[in-house]
């Protein structure tokens, strides 16, 4: 049944970017065009359930292509768990780096998994450390 429905998760996947892209441009946009600054840099490195290097990379694309956020790096720690780091120029707090970017990792793997994925079924919590901090 979930091989079924991947074209369609797919499609999601490219409708939800577009609006993605579209909303961060604007804020990019609107604190260029307007007086003062509203970036709150931060750097993140999160914790991700991306199981093989086509994920991490569609991950870290789709992070980077995405204004005001860039992939910094990535890393596979001695567990196994891979590792992104990210820049966001509006969300200075790491926390909010790391939702941010587990939210497009979630709409990710639902895309490139057959069998699909279920976020729900994941603790995501405590997924990130501050900067590049090692593990």
């Amino acid at each position: 049944m979930k091989t079924l429905t991947w074209l369609p998760r797919w499609m999601w996947l490219i409708i939800w970017f577009i609006g993605q892209i579209i909303s961060s441009s604007w804020a990019v946009l609107k604190d260029l065009a307007t007086p003062g600054l509203d970036a709150e840099p931060g750097i993140a490195r999160v914790r991700t359930d991306c199981r093989t290097d086509a994920e991490v990379t569609m991950l870290s694309a789709m992070i980077t292509i995405t204004p005001g956020t860039l992939t910094l790096g990535t890393h596979i720690d001695d567990d196994g768990n891979r590792w992104i780091y990210v820049h966001s120029l509006y969300d200075g707090d790491p926390e909010a780096v790391a939702e941010g970017s587990l939210d497009m990792q979630n709409h990710i793997l639902a895309a490139m998994r057959r069998e699909g994925y279920d976020s729900r079924l994941v603790d995501q919590t405590q997924r990130h450390q501050q900067g590049g901090a090692a593990a």
